[in-house]
């Protein structure tokens, strides 16, 4: 009886999660530092494709459940499941600190595919603002050499691409960029220039990296719509498939969006239905009129 019920307990821990949301889920312990997630299995018998989100806050602020909730039903309602994901954040933790944490979490999702019941070959990074310059950053840095950090596919919402131009358009990095750098604040030197030069994944793009989804609004004040439009011509000379989607009038950060254009949540999932091969069900069909024939 006792190793009958040692083979039932091992059964357990091999069976995938329910379906729903389970929240701080420790996925990294850099330095001590507790690293949580939130994870979302959809209804269904899977395996799922995977989303691994990224929010924002300037390096330095937001939480896995801010910034980025917006694509939470969305996604869970397409068939997706999602990991939302904390890092450490400046001016503790200087760069490259963000992206090593995102890239631990790519690790760990694919390490438990089984038990979440996803396609560790259907991963989706998806980060807005900050967490999309992050995304940028894990996608340029993995190469063929480096399959445990690779993604089948990008999303990346109003991304600065291009640190250093943005910089220049500021007199000086912002206060975001000194805290993640520890750069001055004021007119920029050498060693400044090459601090910002090194973390504009722009100037490290290749022919390698995955399909990419851009998503920008024209009136954004903190990341110009340009910066997109720099990354996708970029891509495309590249031969990546690279596709934008912009919400005209739209500022910084999708919460804003809702009273403006909330149809780039239903744009973004269509990419990813096409780009993921989501098998949808069909819509039910309509019923005939009462006394009319079928």
């Amino acid at each position: 009886m006792k190793i009958t019920g040692f083979i039932i307990f091992l059964l357990l821990l091999a069976a995938p999660v329910r379906a729903g949301v389970t929240k701080d889920i420790e996925y990294s312990k850099p330095d001590g530092e507790s690293l949580k997630l939130d994870a979302s299995v959809p209804e269904g018998t899977g395996p799922f494709p995977a989303a691994i989100l990224v929010h924002g806050g300037g390096w330095s602020g937001g939480d896995k459940a801010t910034e980025i909730d917006p694509m939470f039903a969305p996604l869970t309602k397409t068939g997706i499941a999602w990991f939302s994901i904390n890092y450490r954040l400046a001016p503790a933790h200087k760069y490259p600190a963000c992206v090593e944490d995102a890239e631990a979490a790519v690790r760990w999702v694919k390490a438990h595919a089984k038990e979440y019941n996803i396609d560790p070959q259907k991963i989706v990074l998806i980060g807005e603002s900050a967490g999309g310059h992050i995304v940028d950053e894990v996608a340029v840095r993995a190469t063929k050499d480096k399959p445990d950090t690779r993604v089948f596919a990008v999303v990346a919402f109003y991304a600065p691409c291009d640190n250093v131009a943005d910089s220049v358009r500021r007199g000086g990095p912002s206060l975001s960029m000194q805290n993640l750098l520890g750069v001055p604040a004021g007119p920029m030197d050498d060693k400044t220039k090459k601090a910002l030069f090194d973390i504009s994944p722009l100037n490290f793009v290749h022919k390698d990296l995955p399909p990419y989804l851009l998503v920008h609004g024209t009136a954004d004040k903190s990341v110009p719509h340009e910066q997109s439009l720099q990354w996708q011509a970029k891509l495309k000379e590249l031969g990546v498939p690279c596709d934008l989607i912009t919400v005209k009038d739209g500022p910084h950060v999708m919460g804003r969006w809702e009273t403006i254009d909330p149809t780039y949540k239903d744009k973004t999932m269509a990419w990813l239905v096409k780009t993921l091969g989501i098998v949808q069900a069909p819509a039910p069909a309509a019923k005939s009129p009462i006394g009319t024939a079928p």
